[in-house]
């Protein structure tokens, strides 16, 4: 009986100490990796595409792909120019703030590549949305 209790009480802990170890480890990886992601400031590369086109290019079989086609020229048309940008990123698409799309415009307009420029866009991750610190295209 006495050894009865013993086990029960040692499985008490157990479970007791496991699911601190569940919490701790959820904690720990929501400060860290997924933090970054939701409103730390992180370091994305990828191909700059105008608002207007991103449902097209989001619909293709592969986004990335079709962001690395999208031109330079369809970029800077007026009506794409006035939709702002975002960035397709391993197959992500994030919306660049207002400040953002003015460098990436400028960024645009300074390319000497016609299509398939890198651009490196740092700032702070919310979500889908950057809020821009900087952005250059890559070398």
């Amino acid at each position: 009986m006495r050894q009865m209790i013993a086990l029960r009480t040692m499985m008490r802990s157990s479970i007791q100490i496991a699911g601190a170890l569940l919490v701790g480890l959820v904690l720990l990886l929501s400060a860290t990796g997924d933090g970054l992601a939701q409103g730390g400031s992180k370091k994305l590369s990828g191909y700059l595409v105008d608002k207007a086109c991103s449902a097209r290019v989001a619909k293709s079989d592969d986004p990335q792909t079709a962001a690395s086609k999208h031109t330079r020229k369809c970029a800077l048309m007026e009506n794409c120019k006035a939709s702002c940008y975002g960035l397709y990123s391993d197959g992500k698409f994030y919306e660049l703030d207002e400040k953002g799309c003015e460098l990436a415009k400028a960024a645009l307009e300074k390319s000497a590549k016609e299509s398939g420029a890198v651009f490196e866009v740092e700032g702070k991750v919310d979500g889908s949305k950057i809020a821009v610190s900087s952005l250059s295209e890559s070398k």
